[in-house]
């Protein structure tokens, strides 16, 4: 079986989408599956590039058995073309990935939390970088619940009915 490609797309790199990759590394290596995903994060921004993520997150993450490593990597067109599976964490973010699209981008461009079994397909993912710590705790309750599903969804490979893909528009 090929592995799935799998990235999760926030702002910078260091909150949202770093905890999504760590939390669905975490659950695939539980299950004894990680050897099918290949799994990674980006940010449409380069502002913390090489940087490690967030320290609250990480203590976050930490509370709950989950280790977050790496450093802030920027989406590129390539990442569109080589990924099976792009998830965008808020509204914002889908938007800058489907106008970094073309025709030659093959990878689904789907919201994170069209996955979520508790919200809606375009409900954001809130950042919590200027929040208090209360944000960061939010943040990994939706993300843990979301990647197990998302992680179901990968193994089934039913992930590709989702609705998305290089031409979605932001809003269904």
């Amino acid at each position: 079986m090929q592995r799935v490609r799998v990235c999760f797309v926030c702002l910078g790199n260091i909150c949202r989408s770093p905890l999504a990759e760590a939390v669905l590394r975490h659950k695939a290596r539980e299950g004894g599956v990680e050897g099918r995903l290949e799994i990674s994060s980006r940010g449409v921004g380069a502002w913390h590039v090489g940087e490690p993520p967030d320290p609250r997150m990480r203590a976050t993450a930490r509370e709950h058995g989950v280790k977050m490593d790496g450093a802030a990597e920027q989406v590129t067109f390539e990442d569109l073309t080589e990924m099976d599976l792009v998830l965008s964490m808020d509204g914002d973010r889908h938007a800058d990935l489907v106008e970094m699209a073309t025709r030659e981008a093959t990878a689904r461009i789907v919201p994170f939390r069209a996955f979520d079994p508790d919200g809606g397909p375009w409900d954001d993912v809130p950042d919590p970088y200027y929040g208090g710590e209360r944000g960061f705790e939010e943040v990994f309750t939706i993300v843990d619940r979301t990647c197990e599903a998302l992680l179901e969804r990968l193994l089934d490979g039913s992930y590709r009915e989702v609705r998305g893909g290089p031409n979605a528009t932001r809003r269904p």
